[in-house]
């Protein structure tokens, strides 16, 4: 849960353009010697963070690096207003919802991607992740992690009901149709948690029906199409129409994975970042599993991760792009693996996080990779994106048929992407 409140945050406040004057946080070094910081929001991620910082700091005598944490419900206002002040931390996290809002304002410095000077090699990390943090032709972020969602379900829930566990043949009927068989009312419990979520399941089943949320060119919404529609319509029936979930207002008093993990629901579709969370709990650990994501008329799962960027205006900036070379390279990826808190982004070190939880099938969300779609992004993600989360709920919660909420989303989308357009998101 602790990524999903970062992809969901609004970020519409204008950020000045980054120019002039060094960071206050470090003090000017050509020798490589000096201080850097690393802003971070995740406190689950910081004794790897700052394990992979130590074994930095041993290849750079005389550098130190501090890992700052701030937790994320304060992460992106504190590090606007630290932008904009000229006082942000040399090198910190960054997603995609937030990322053209950044580059596009001129807060991020250029990372080489060739030659002698290169601070990452695309080649190293999946497609999707490299793309995901370029900017008008330009590489601003290196991919820390990523994530993909998978089905999670409980083994108990399903045998009790008699249902066989999910696997890689399942479509949405199978979906649909076990969902219901698993529902139990006067047990209160339900086959499949529906909540309003983009990034774990109306994004997936949007790109599994063939649908699209944003232009290529990031001018207009997709949520007018037929097959976009489609994708959404399959949550919607799920509550209404089926009945095999909770209801929306069910699902905001107590939010769904909360409800998997109390075992109110038998299945839940989640990103594999919550994989170290089911872990950590015995009991839960004994009892769930994860299959792959059902299949529409196509299989596909979004797939999202951080990246590790450069502030610019940075008193080091050659000492904090090594940094960025550093934690996004193979020692570094290695360290963040073992711990089991994130999949590291780099190809050839991801197999270390899902050996670190060996009860769990999570090559299922090292295998999504394949069939994976990039989570979609314009230059300000946050603002389109809290009308998708305003009219979408309309439709979920039947108070607003799908049809005229999402005619209404395609109208308030299109208007905010045209002013990105003019300029106005800056």
């Amino acid at each position: 849960m602790r990524r999903r409140t970062l992809l969901t945050a609004a970020a519409t406040t204008a950020l000045a353009a980054g120019c002039g004057g060094p960071s206050a946080s470090s003090s000017s070094s050509k020798s490589g010697r000096g201080r850097l910081t690393y802003g971070v929001w995740d406190v689950y991620q910081m004794d790897a963070m700052r394990r992979a910082a130590r074994e930095f700091e041993k290849t750079r005598p005389g550098v130190s690096v501090d890992v700052q944490l701030t937790p994320n419900g304060t992460y992106w206002t504190k590090l606007r207003t630290a932008c904009t002040s000229g006082s942000a931390p040399d090198v910190f996290w960054m997603n995609g919802p937030n990322f053209g809002l950044y580059a596009d304002a001129g807060q991020l410095l250029p990372l080489e991607t060739s030659g002698a000077n290169a601070v990452l090699d695309p080649d190293d990390y999946p497609a999707d992740l490299v793309s995901l943090y370029r900017w008008n032709g330009t590489q601003y972020g290196a991919p820390k992690d990523f994530d993909t969602v998978a089905l999670w379900f409980n083994k108990e829930l399903f045998d009790r009901a008699g249902v066989d566990h999910p696997d890689a043949s399942w479509t949405w009927q199978d979906l649909i149709v076990n969902a219901q068989r698993l529902t139990d009312r006067k047990r209160g419990t339900y086959g499949l948690a529906a909540p309003v979520w983009a990034q774990e399941y109306y994004y997936d089943s949007i790109a599994q029906a063939g649908g699209w949320v944003i232009s290529k060119d990031r001018k207009h919404s997709g949520y007018s199409d037929p097959r976009t529609r489609e994708g959404l319509r399959l949550w919607v029936d799920m509550i209404h129409r089926y009945k095999a979930s909770p209801t929306l207002q069910q699902l905001t008093d107590t939010d769904a994975t909360q409800m998997f993990q109390s075992g109110k629901v038998a299945m839940v579709q989640d990103a594999s970042y919550n994989a170290a969370t089911f872990y950590a709990d015995p009991e839960l650990r004994a009892k769930v599993d994860v299959a792959p994501l059902a299949k529409g008329r196509r299989r596909a799962t979004i797939i999202h991760g951080l990246a590790n960027v450069v502030y610019a205006r940075t008193a080091q900036p050659e000492l904090a792009r090594d940094f960025v070379r550093f934690m996004s390279g193979r020692r570094a990826s290695l360290i963040q693996g073992k711990y089991g808190t994130a999949i590291p982004a780099r190809n050839g070190t991801q197999q270390t996080w899902a050996d670190a939880m060996p009860r769990f099938d999570l090559k299922v969300h090292l295998d999504a990779v394949g069939y994976s779609v990039p989570y979609p992004i314009s230059t300000n993600t946050a603002a389109w994106s809290h009308q998708e989360l305003r009219w979408l709920a309309r439709a979920w919660s039947g108070d607003e048929s799908l049809t005229d909420a999402t005619r209404s989303l395609t109208k308030a989308m299109d208007k905010l992407l045209a002013q990105e357009g003019k300029g106005g998101a800056r």
